[in-house]
């Protein structure tokens, strides 16, 4: 495992960390297509990756507006860690949005 200038709590491979950063990329320069079909494709490899869970939940609520999908995402994240603060307040933003 490479060293990261972070704490790699999730184990994450040095791929995984890769194509993470290569996703987050994509979200910046507006490539939304693909950025959804590498993290959806992650997610194919690891259903419970929680950085893939997150990344999709942001890109479903803050760049596609797709709120429900969003908190379906973060709620997945709560489901395997409860106390994850970031997507409990995520959730909690979009869940405005979305009928009861």
């Amino acid at each position: 495992m490479a060293e990261t200038p972070f704490d790699n709590v999730y184990d994450l491979s040095t791929s995984q960390l890769e194509r993470l950063d290569e996703a987050e990329d994509l979200m910046l320069k507006n490539d939304l297509g693909a950025a959804e079909r590498l993290l959806l494709n992650m997610l194919d490899e690891d259903e419970d990756c929680i950085p893939v869970l997150s990344n999709l939940g942001h890109l479903y609520g803050r760049h596609l507006s797709e709120f429900e999908t969003a908190v379906e995402y973060y709620d997945r994240v709560l489901h395997l860690e409860p106390d994850n603060a970031w997507a409990r307040d995520a959730r909690r933003r979009y869940m405005r949005f979305v009928e009861k």
